[in-house]
């Protein structure tokens, strides 16, 4: 067991911590014993962990977690992408949201992250052309975490979901790397308009709660939209862009909007 224990270590450092986390968490709170070891503890690999953790929270009256399971597995056997972007993603949403002092927190109780981890498998599956089952994996993600995404978006790697309330992705939609959105964010159409028609959103990008872009739209690298804005044309790199309709009301204040979570511009007045 120890030289398992050491292959992993020296493998996947960040499966290897949670393991350890896991263990901890066990001795803290003994309750959650059957919980830590069946989705941590009992698998070898983040891989395992994952298609496990989907089948429990996707299974349901239509389709057993033991399928549920099996299709997760393949996805993730067949494209290694799918783990390296939910690692990628585990080490987002540690370093970016103050609410996570561990990185067993998303795989276990974060939907935000697991949402996107059972997305990535429907979109495996869209990319395979099974296209009813991927639409069963979205319905099943919408009905279970409140986060709808279609698994034809694209969605790159890095990307933290915070919260994760009422998230709307649509079809044609792209998200870049090391992306960063809060709850209730559309990623939306105009209307009925058919082929190319949702956001594309760069790298580096904060999408503030409640915000909605809308439309065949870019949204430039490193960028911030405030809360609650509603966006409707491109917004160049490195601006911040607030209101209804949302214009650009100064620069991104740093570099990497994603990851400082700043959602903050001007300097604020206080009236009596």
């Amino acid at each position: 067991m120890a030289e398992t224990h050491a292959k992993i270590t020296e493998i996947d450092p960040i499966w290897s911590r949670i393991r350890e986390e896991a263990r901890t968490a066990v001795a803290d709170e003994p309750l959650l014993g059957g919980l830590v070891h069946s989705s941590i503890l009992h698998h070898e690999t983040l891989e395992g962990a994952l298609a496990y953790r989907i089948a429990m929270k996707l299974a349901s009256g239509e389709m057993s977690s033991q399928l549920v399971r099996e299709i997760a597995a393949a996805a993730l056997a067949a494209d290694p992408e799918i783990a390296a972007s939910a690692r990628a993603d585990i080490v987002a949403t540690f370093e970016r949201d103050p609410a996570a002092s561990r990185m067993l927190q998303p795989l276990l109780y974060f939907k935000g992250f697991q949402a996107l981890q059972a997305y990535r498998v429907a979109h495996w599956l869209w990319r395979e052309g099974r296209r009813d089952m991927a639409y069963f994996f979205q319905m099943r993600v919408s009905e279970a975490y409140g986060v709808d995404i279609h698994p034809a978006a694209r969605i790159g790697k890095g990307i933290l979901i915070d919260h994760a309330h009422s998230i709307v992705i649509g079809e044609t939609a792209v998200v870049g790397d090391n992306v960063s959105m809060l709850h209730s964010v559309t990623l939306g159409g105009t209307g009925k308009e058919d082929e190319d028609r949702h956001p594309k959103i760069g790298c580096g990008v904060l999408i503030g709660a409640g915000a909605k872009v809308l439309g065949n739209i870019r949204v430039g690298n490193c960028s911030r939209i405030a809360a609650g804005s509603v966006v409707l044309a491109d917004v160049p790199e490195k601006k911040t862009v607030a209101g209804v309709p949302a214009k650009i009301v100064g620069e991104a204040g740093c570099s990497q909007p994603s990851v400082n979570m700043d959602q903050l511009f001007g300097q604020p007045t206080i009236g009596l």
